[in-house]
């Protein structure tokens, strides 16, 4: 990936400061609760939800282990619909082929349709360095630009931003980008949406270039798929006379019959709808229908590295529903600046840190950022065990060890500050191995209990700086089974 946002803290720091903002917390907090209960209720209604969740995993896990060969075959079929197919290694690569393709229309301005991977990529700073102005036309991705803000959510960009905030930024920065906001704009949800339908359509109408992600390839036919609910997609792949794909290279499914397990799947999970209003679909070009030229950039950054982890690998699985965002109660609290990603919550602590690598204080804090209460496996429609990768990263980060960066072999040092949990788990293994010194032990922390402190000395401040240290038992769990049952039930 491109890199960390400019300037982030470690995610403890970042999330300190951000649940002491009640405005945002009480933001967070309602759209994440109004949003889950609408995809309980929208899941509800599906009988097979449960074998279409395993139908996706294992697509997805199938897809995954034979990726050259549907890459190939998508390209292939690409080329002979009428498309160029160009690979990228990584963010700055993809970023030199779509300027240079932007250039070569003579335009000096694209219209965007919301894509996690440009932004994964920093795609329109890259532009704007090149003097190619990129408008974001999706109306969150539109609050977070006009405001020079980064997003804070996968699905709900703007989801920090109330109604009131919003109406502000329209009001003062609309103008300099363009068609100016209504006099008078209030912050009804109506007039706002209006505001940004005319701002919108002049952009609309004179782009000659446009440029989207994908939320699925499909390999036996070449085709991209993009799903949305505001009709701006729709718009920027049919009006430009170019358009401009970018596309994570796990994004591809080899066949239509996968694609529909998807479609049903993806709209519940994220916007709580049966379907999407837009689903888009295109194949190569044709004549008289849509653009004229179509490229597509398919997109590594980090995710054949993450492929070869085998653990880890289960979170290209991703089809970038965010509803692990929204059962998430560290997201719900700290928002998604604090996770210095344009994938927060629980699939960026485990997506981010493989991508980018654990080098930054920021990545190799993101494992931590979680309570592993398990929330977001139970919501996931490709059953993603967000849970054990997250502990598998922790190990990586604490421990060290091989790991694979740039399609190479390397072996990580253990990260700065993890020693006293190298040593606890040292302990603990030795105590575990032990059965005879554990029994001891815990007898010991009971017979004692009356004196342990509320709180932890030296690096455990951390831990109890917000919470209670859990009382220790009257009587270990051994003892009293062997007291009450009598050493029945094969106790020992």
């Amino acid at each position: 990936m491109s890199g960390t946002f400019v300037g982030m803290p470690a995610f403890p720091e970042a999330a300190r400061d951000a649940v002491r903002d009640t405005t945002l917390r009480g933001n967070l907090r309602h759209a994440t609760h109004t949003i889950r209960a609408k995809r309980a209720k929208a899941v509800a209604e599906v009988s097979d939800w449960a074998a279409l969740r395993e139908a996706g995993k294992r697509i997805k896990d199938h897809t995954l282990l034979h990726l050259d060969r549907y890459l190939e075959q998508l390209e292939a079929a690409v080329t002979a619909a009428g498309g160029t197919v160009h690979w990228a290694a990584d963010a700055e690569e993809a970023n030199r082929i779509v300027a240079r393709l932007v250039r070569e229309t003579g335009e000096s301005e694209v219209v965007k349709v919301k894509s996690m991977a440009t932004q994964e990529i920093g795609l329109n700073e890259a532009l704007e360095a090149e003097g190619i102005r990129a408008y974001e036309t999706d109306l969150a991705e539109l609050i977070v630009q006009l405001s020079e803000d980064r997003p804070s959510h996968i699905l709900v960009p703007a989801i920090h931003r109330n109604r009131g905030e919003i109406r502000d930024v329209f009001r003062s920065e609309m103008g300099k980008w363009g068609r100016p906001a209504p006099d008078g704009l209030t912050d009804t949800p109506a007039e706002l949406a209006e505001a940004a339908r005319l701002h919108l359509r002049e952009k609309f109408l004179r782009a000659k270039v446009g440029v989207s992600g994908a939320n699925f390839m499909v390999a036996e036919t070449g085709t991209l798929v993009v799903v949305e609910s505001e009709g701006n997609g729709r718009m920027c792949l049919t009006l430009p006379e170019t358009l401009i794909s970018v596309v994570g290279i796990e994004k591809v499914v080899p066949s239509w019959q996968d694609l529909e397990v998807f479609l049903q799947t993806l709209p519940r999970s994220s916007t709580a709808e049966r379907m999407n209003p837009y689903t888009s679909t295109w194949t190569g070009t044709t004549d008289g229908d849509g653009p004229r030229v179509f490229h597509l950039v398919l997109l590594d950054n980090g995710r054949t590295d993450t492929l070869a982890d085998e653990v880890g690998r289960q979170a290209l699985r991703c089809i970038r529903c965010s509803a692990c965002l929204n059962v998430c109660p560290v997201y719900e609290r700290a928002g998604g600046h604090a996770y210095g990603s344009v994938y927060p919550g629980p699939i960026g602590a485990i997506l981010s840190p493989q991508l980018r690598g654990t080098a930054s204080e920021i990545d190799a804090s993101l494992p931590y950022a979680s309570s592993l209460c398990g929330a977001c496996y139970e919501v996931c429609p490709v059953a993603i065990d967000i849970p054990e990768v997250l502990v598998h990263l922790r190990e990586r980060v604490a421990q060290g060890g091989p790991v694979t960066r740039e399609g190479n072999k390397v072996v990580l040092k253990p990260a700065r500050g993890h020693g006293a949990e190298r040593a606890a788990m040292r302990a603990a293994r030795w105590a575990f191995r032990h059965p005879a010194a554990l029994r001891t032990g815990q007898r010991l922390a009971s017979r004692t209990r009356r004196f342990h402190p509320r709180t932890l000395p030296g690096p455990g401040r951390a831990w109890t700086g917000s919470r209670d240290l859990p009382p220790v038992p009257a009587e270990p769990f051994r003892d009293w089974w062997q007291r009450t049952h009598g050493g029945k039930d094969g106790a020992r």
